[in-house]
C-alpha cells in the first residue's frame, strides 16, 4: 500500500530563502540538529569516518543520503535488500520541518544551494512532474513511513517518533526479516550567530541525546586525538574558529554535568556531543561527517579502535569541582575571559590523564581504567584460560566485550595476552597479512616469531634457499617458511608444472617460560577472518615440566601398536607436525626441542593432521631379534628393545651396481639372488639387513652402507652391499646414532630388490627403518647439542605416522560405535572438494568407524568384514553436507561479495551429488552471527542412549574442509576398491593414501561408556537440525553468486542509469581452494638424479678403497 499525505505537505512559500553569502556579516539565523536512532539492532553507519552508532546526531539545512554504496551515502547498511542510493533526508533549519524522499536527486544539488534543495523538495512533496534539470531515481524496495509504503520518487515530512524502514517494513510481507532503518528521535532548532560563510551552530542543547552513545577517535601525526562522540566531534582547540565563547559555553554546559553526576567517567561515557561543521563548505559534494578539529590533549598508548562501545568497568576516576578552575566559577555564575577558560578545559582534561597515570593507569576513550600495555584495543584485555574440552567462536567486529558472553566468544588479542610474557611464536596458516597482525596484536618487534605459509612459487621450488624468508627490517626475528610440496602430487610428476595443493593448516602455538598454549583455529591470518567472518577456535594450555622428555616425541607403542591414551599421542602428533612444516629450516629446528620441555598429558583432545603425499600403511613392527647400527657398530639384541617408530626410507645406487654395464657377465646378480633367497622373510614379506657405517669414505663422513647377507653365519666379508642410505635420510640418522641416543635396524622387501636388479630400473627399493632408544638416550638432554638440533628434527619430521583419514580411524576405530542409537552425522565446511563423489562418501564414513548391521555369509571371513561400503553409501547415504543456500547468502547483511572469497563449491560437484539428498542449509548459530558469512570446518557423530538419554560421539573442527585433498584419497596397487565397493583403508600393504594439503584439526571424542561427558556440551556453529534442501533450493557455487552478482548489477544499472560501476575486483586474498586429485594409482617413485650421482660418487669411492 502506498500512500501520500497531502496534510503534511508544505507549500513552497513556507520556505524562507536566504540569501547568499558575499562577506562577513553578523545576524541571527535558525539552524537546528536532529537525532536518529537504530531500529532492530541494526547500527547506523556513518562513511566517514566508517563507524557504528545506535544513535547519531547531525545538523540541518543539508540533504543526507542514505543506502549500501559508502562512496554516495552518509549513512550506509550494508544489507542486499537496501539501494546503493536507496532514500534521502531533508531537516529544514529555519522551518523545523525534517523531509524524506524515496530515491535520489540527480544530479545532486551543491550542499551550499538551499535554495535548489528546497526547491526539489517542493515538486517532491507535491508528487509534480520534475523539470528537466533533475530526476528522480527511486530506491528497488521502498520506503515505509510506520509501517506505510511512501510512494515511489515523492517526499514526506516526518514527525518526531516516526519509523522509518528500508525495505521489508510490514510484518505481513513475506520477506519480512530483520528491519533495516531508524527513527526519527529528536528534532532541534537553535538560533545562532551567523559569522562567516554560513556560520556554525551551537552545540546542542543540554540533555539532547540520551542514553548510550558510542565513541570514535583516531590520532594525528603528532600524536594528539582527534575524538568523535556519536557522530559528531568535540573541539577544545581554539584556533580556526570565529565562535569560541559559543562553542565554550557549550563545553561548559557539559562540565557542568559532569560535576554534578556521581560517576563523572560513566557520564562521558554515556553522553555525546554536537559540534559544527567547518565554517567554509565544499560547492562540490554533500559534506560528510569528518572531525573539525583535535582535542590538543597528548593521550597514552596508541590509536584508539573505531568500533568502541561503552562497557562496565571496575575502576572510576572522579573529577573534583577544583580541578575546573575558572570553568567552575563560570558554571556557578562567575565570569572569566575566554582565553582562560579554554586553558582550563585543557588543564582539566590533562589532570584527568594525571591522576589515571599516578595509578599506572591510562585511560582509554571509554573511560576504562586499564594498565598503560594493554594495547589500542580501547578496554582491558582479559586473560583467557580453557579446558580444552570444546571449541569457541571468534569475536566479530560488531560484538560488545561487555555485553557477549566472556566464555563463548575470543579475540586474537585476548589469545595471545599477555604478548609481553611470550618467548616466541609459532604460527602455520594459509593466508597471510603479517603487517596487520604485528601492528592488531602489537607484537613487540623483538619476539621470535616463525610463521609457516602459503606460496605457490616457493612451497614448489626444490630450492633451499625458496624455503625461508625475513621480509620485515623493522622485526628482525620474524621468519616466514614456506613447506615444501612433494613431486608426488604434482602434475605428471613434474614440479614446474605445480599441482593443486594448499598450506592450510590454521595453528598458533605461543611458548612461554612456564606454560605452552596450543590454538587450532579455521581462522587465516587476515582482519577479515578475524574481525568479519564466523571461525572456530580451540586452544589449551599445558604446563612446563621439570626436565625435558624427549620420549614425547614418539606415541608409545605397545606390541607394535600405538597407544593412543598416552600422554605421549598429541605431544608426538604435534612435534611430527611442526617438524614436517621446518625440516628444510635448520635454524628453525630448535622448536622440536622446546615442546620437550611441556607435558601435554592432559589434553583433552587428538590432534588430527595431514601432509601431502603419497602415503603407505604403517609397517608392523618385528619380533625377531635384530640387528642394530648403534654407535660407529652395529650389534645383535633380542630382548629389552625400546621401539620409538619406523621411517619409510630407499635404498640407492642398487641399479648403478647391478646395471649390465658394470656387471655384464652378471656375477654380481646371480650373488645377489643367492643371498636374497637365503634371507629369513617374516610373515609380511620383509627381509632384514644390516646397516653400517662408513666413515672413511671422503665423499660423506654420514655414508651408511646396506648389506644383506646370512644373519644366522654373518662373518666379515660374506655380504653383498645393496647400496646406501639416501644423504638426506644419512646426514641424520649418522649423527644421532654416533652419540649412542638412538639404534637403527632396517628390513627390506626381497622380491622389490630383485625386481629392480633384473629390470635395470631407477624405481625406489623401499627399506624401513625401526628407531629405538640407544644406550645413552637416558642421557640425551646432556647429549645432543645445538648442532644436532636440525638432526633430531629431521628425525620426528620422517616418523611415520597416521595422516588424514587414516589418522581418522586410528582415533575413531578403537571405539564400537552402535549404528542403532546414532541421530545424526554431519559435516559443516566452506569449502567442498571437486573430487567429492560416494567413493569418497564411504572412505570418509568408514573411517569415522561408520558399518552396516547386515551381512551376508560370504563377507563374515573377509578382512573389511562390516566396513561400509560405496554400495552401501549409494544405497543409504551415511552423512549429511552443510552449506548455505544461495539465498541465504544474498540475504546476508554483508552480501554476495564476502561470501565468494569463503565459499567454495563447484557447480559440477552439486549437479553430481544434489540427487543424493545429503545437502542442508547452513544457518549460522548463535542469531547474532546470522548475516556474517562461516568459514568453519565442523563434523559431528552424535549417537542417543536409550537408558540414560545422554548423548556420545565425536566431534571435529579445524582447518580440514570437506575434500580428498585435505582428507585423503584411499587406493591400492590394482584398485582401491572391492568387488562389493567397500573402501579398503589401511587393510593391506599396498594400499595408499594420497594427501594434497597441509592441514591440522582437533577431535573431541566421548566415548559409548563414557559419562562423564555429554557432547552436546559442545555447541556447534550452525543450526541443528540443519534445515534439508528443498526441490528449489540451489547451493552457493561459484556459478550460483556469480549469476547473482550478475543479476543483481542489471537491476542496479536499470535502478541507477548511468552511475558509475562499483569495483567488482576480487580482494587481495585468495580464495579458498578448489581441489582437483592428481592420478596416482600408476606413479611410480623413483630415485631422482641427485640421488643418483650421490650413490656413483659413494660407490667410486668404494671401489677404490677396497683395491
Amino acid at each position: 500500500m502506498e500512500i501520500w499525505d497531502s496534510n503534511k505537505q508544505r507549500k513552497w512559500n513556507e520556505f524562507p530563502l536566504l540569501p547568499p553569502c558575499k562577506r562577513r556579516r553578523i545576524g541571527v539565523l535558525k539552524a537546528g540538529f536532529f537525532s536518529l536512532k537504530a531500529i532492530d539492532g541494526v547500527p547506523l553507519v556513518s562513511s566517514s569516518p566508517s563507524s557504528r552508532s545506535q544513535s547519531i546526531c547531525l545538523r540541518s539545512d543539508r540533504i543526507y543520503t542514505i543506502g549500501r554504496q559508502s562512496r554516495s551515502c552518509q549513512i550506509v547498511f550494508q544489507d542486499r535488500r537496501i539501494s546503493r542510493r536507496h532514500c534521502q533526508i531533508f531537516f529544514d533549519g529555519s522551518t523545523g520541518k525534517f523531509f524524506i524522499l524515496d530515491g535520489f536527486f540527480s544530479p545532486l544539488p551543491s550542499g551550499r544551494d538551499l535554495d535548489e534543495v528546497r526547491r526539489r523538495f517542493r515538486f517532491a512533496l507535491e508528487a509534480t512532474r520534475a523539470p528537466e534539470c533533475f530526476t528522480v531515481a527511486t530506491s528497488s524496495n521502498g520506503v515505509f513511513i510506520n509501517g506505510l509504503r511512501l510512494a515511489k520518487g515523492t517526499a514526506m515530512e516526518l514527525s518526531v517518533g516516526d519509523e522509518v524502514s528500508l525495505a521489508c517494513g510490514n510484518r505481513f510481507n513475506p520477506c519480512f526479516g530483520i528491519k533495516i532503518g531508524f527513527i526519527l528521535e529528536r528534532v532541534v532548532s537553535t538560533e545562532e550567530e551567523d559569522i562567516g560563510c554560513r556560520g556554525v551552530a551551537l552545540a546542542c542543547e543540554r540533555g539532547l541525546f540520551e542514553g548510550t552513545k558510542t565513541v570514535f577517535g583516531s590520532f594525528d601525526s603528532e600524536g594528539r586525538a582527534r575524538v568523535r562522540l556519536g557522530g559528531a566531534s568535540v573541539n577544545l582547540h581554539g584556533s580556526g574558529h570565529q565562535d569560541v565563547t559559543g562553542k565554550a559555553i557549550s563545553l561548559l554546559d557539559h562540565c557542568r554535568q559532569i560535576l554534578r553526576s556521581v560517576d563523572p567517567i560513566n557520564y562521558i561515557r554515556e553522553y555525546t556531543f554536537a559540534n559544527t561543521a567547518k565554517e567554509d563548505c565544499s560547492e562540490d559534494d554533500v559534506p560528510t561527517l569528518q572531525p573539525d578539529d583535535m582535542l590538543d590533549i597528548p593521550l597514552l598508548g596508541k590509536p584508539l579502535l573505531e568500533n568502541c562501545t561503552a562497557t562496565t568497568i571496575s575502576e572510576r576516576l572522579p573529577l573534583p569541582l577544583p580541578t575546573l578552575g575558572a570553568a567552575a566559577n563560570l558554571v556557578n555564575g562567575g565570569t572569566t575571559n575566554t582565553e582562560e577558560l579554554l586553558e582550563d578545559i585543557r588543564v582539566s582534561a590533562k589532570k584527568i590523564v594525571s591522576i589515571s597515570q599516578q595509578n599506572g593507569q591510562s585511560l582509554n576513550p571509554l573511560g576504562e581504567a586499564h594498565q598503560d600495555n594493554s594495547g589500542f584495543h580501547s578496554k582491558k584485555l582479559r586473560s583467557i584460560g580453557s579446558a580444552g574440552k570444546t571449541f569457541h567462536l571468534n569475536r566479530l567486529e560488531f560484538m560488545n566485550h561487555g555485553t557477549l558472553d566472556q566464555q563463548t566468544v575470543v579475540s586474537l588479542p585476548e589469545l595471545l595476552h599477555p604478548i609481553e610474557s611470550l618467548s616466541r611464536m609459532f604460527i602455520a596458516t594459509f593466508t597471510t597479512d603479517v603487517s596487520w597482525f604485528l601492528s592488531y596484536c602489537e607484537v613487540p618487534n623483538h619476539l621470535p616469531i616463525t610463521i609457516a605459509c602459503h606460496n605457490s612459487e616457493r612451497c614448489w621450488d626444490s630450492g633451499p634457499d625458496k624455503r625461508s624468508s625475513m621480509p620485515y627490517s623493522d622485526f628482525p626475528n620474524v621468519m616466514l617458511v614456506y613447506p615444501q610440496f612433494p613431486e608426488v602430487i604434482a602434475f605428471g610428476k613434474d614440479r614446474k608444472r605445480q599441482g593443486v595443493a594448499c598450506h592450510h593448516p590454521k595453528l598458533f602455538v605461543l611458548q612461554r617460560e612456564d606454560s605452552i598454549r596450543v590454538i587450532v583455529t579455521s581462522a587465516n591470518l587476515v582482519s577479515r577472518q578475524w574481525n568479519s567472518v564466523t571461525n572456530t577456535i580451540w586452544w589449551q594450555d599445558f604446563p612446563r615440566r621439570s626436565e625435558p622428555d624427549y620420549s614425547s616425541l614418539f606415541t608409545q607403542l605397545s606390541n607394535g601398536e600405538a597407544v593412543l591414551d598416552s600422554k605421549s599421542d598429541f605431544s608426538s602428533q604435534l612435534a611430527g607436525f611442526i617438524a614436517t612444516l621446518v625440516a628444510d629450516v635448520p635454524n628453525q629446528a630448535h622448536w622440536i626441542v622446546e615442546l620437550t620441555k611441556y607435558d601435554f598429558g592432559g589434553a583433552a583432545g587428538h590432534l588430527v593432521a595431514s601432509v601431502p603425499g603419497l602415503h603407505i600403511p604403517k609397517t608392523p613392527y618385528p619380533l625377531e631379534p635384530l640387528h642394530f647400527l648403534s654407535g660407529h657398530q652395529w650389534a645383535m639384541q633380542s630382548t629389552g628393545i625400546k621401539f620409538l617408530g619406523s621411517i619409510e626410507a630407499s635404498v640407492v645406487g642398487l641399479s648403478h651396481r647391478f646395471h649390465a654395464a658394470f656387471d655384464s657377465s652378471g656375477a654380481q646378480l646371480k650373488t645377489l639372488a643367492t643371498f636374497l633367497g637365503k634371507c629369513h622373510e617374516n610373515a609380511y614379506g620383509m627381509s632384514e639387513v644390516i646397516l653400517r657405517r662408513n666413515t672413511n669414505i671422503p665423499a660423506d663422513s654420514n655414508a651408511v652402507s646396506v648389506l644383506v647377507c646370512n644373519l644366522d653365519k654373518f662373518s666379515e666379508g660374506d655380504y653383498i652391499q645393496l647400496g646406501f642410505l639416501p644423504r638426506d635420510v644419512s646426514k641424520w640418522v649418522a649423527p644421532l646414532c654416533d652419540i649412542g641416543v638412538f639404534r637403527f635396524s632396517a628390513c627390506i622387501f626381497p622380491r622389490e630388490v630383485l625386481a629392480a636388479a633384473l629390470e635395470g630400473i631407477n624405481s625406489k627399493v623401499r627399506l624401513i627403518l625401526y628407531l629405538s632408544q640407544g644406550p645413552k638416550f637416558a642421557e640425551i638432554s646432556r647429549m645432543l647439542q645445538a648442532e644436532h638440533f636440525p638432526a633430531i628434527c629431521s628425525l620426528v619430521a620422517s616418523m611415520h605416522r597416521c595422516v588424514g583419514l587414516w589418522r581418522l580411524q586410528e582415533v575413531l576405530g578403537r571405539y564400537k560405535w552402535p549404528e542403532s542409537l546414532e541421530t545424526d552425522f554431519i559435516y559443516g565446511s566452506s569449502s567442498i572438494g571437486t573430487s567429492v563423489n560416494p567413493n569418497f562418501l564411504a572412505a570418509f564414513s568408514a573411517a569415522a568407524g561408520k558399518s552396516f548391521s547386515q551381512f551376508s555369509e560370504s563377507e563374515e571371513s573377509d578382512p573389511e568384514w562390516g566396513r561400509w561400503s560405496t554400495s552401501q553409501e549409494l544405497k543409504s547415504p551415511s552423512m549429511k553436507i552443510i552449506f548455505p543456500t544461495i539465498e541465504s547468502v544474498k540475504d546476508t547483511s554483508c552480501g554476495i561479495w564476502p561470501s565468494r572469497h569463503v565459499l567454495c563449491l563447484s557447480e559440477r560437484t552439486w549437479q553430481r551429488l544434489r540427487t543424493v539428498g545429503i545437502f542442508h542449509n547452513a544457518i549460522p548459530y548463535p542469531q547474532d552471527r546470522v548475516g556474517y558469512p562461516m568459514h568453519v570446518k565442523v563434523a559431528r557423530r552424535r549417537f542417543l542412549s536409550k537408558t540414560d538419554s545422554s548423548s556420545f560421539g565425536w566431534v571435529y573442527c579445524g582447518s580440514h574442509n570437506f575434500s580428498p585433498a585435505a582428507w585423503g584419497r584411499p587406493l591400492s596397487q590394482s584398485s582401491s576398491l572391492k568387488a562389493d565397493g567397500a573402501v579398503r583403508i589401511n587393510s593391506t600393504r599396498h594400499s595408499k593414501i594420497h594427501i594434497c594439503n597441509y592441514e591440522v584439526g582437533i577431535i573431541f571424542t566421548v566415548p559409548p561408556l563414557d559419562r562423564t561427558m555429554n557432547l552436546d556440551d559442545i555447541t556447534l556453529p550452525f543450526v541443528i537440525p540443519a534445515p534439508k534442501y528443498g526441490p528449489r533450493d540451489r547451493p552457493a557455487t561459484a556459478q550460483a553468486m556469480k549469476e547473482a552478482l550478475f543479476e543483481l548489477n542489471e537491476k542496479r544499472k536499470q535502478m541507477e542509469g548511468a552511475m558509475v560501476e562499483e569495483n567488482m575486483t576480487d580482494q587481495e586474498y585468495p580464495e579458498e581452494e578448489e581441489e582437483e586429485m592428481v592420478e596416482t594409482k600408476d606413479y611410480v617413485d623413483e630415485e631422482k638424479e641427485d640421488e643418483i650421482t650421490y650413490a656413483e660418487m659413494l660407490w667410486s669411492q668404494v671401489d677404490s678403497l677396497d683395491n
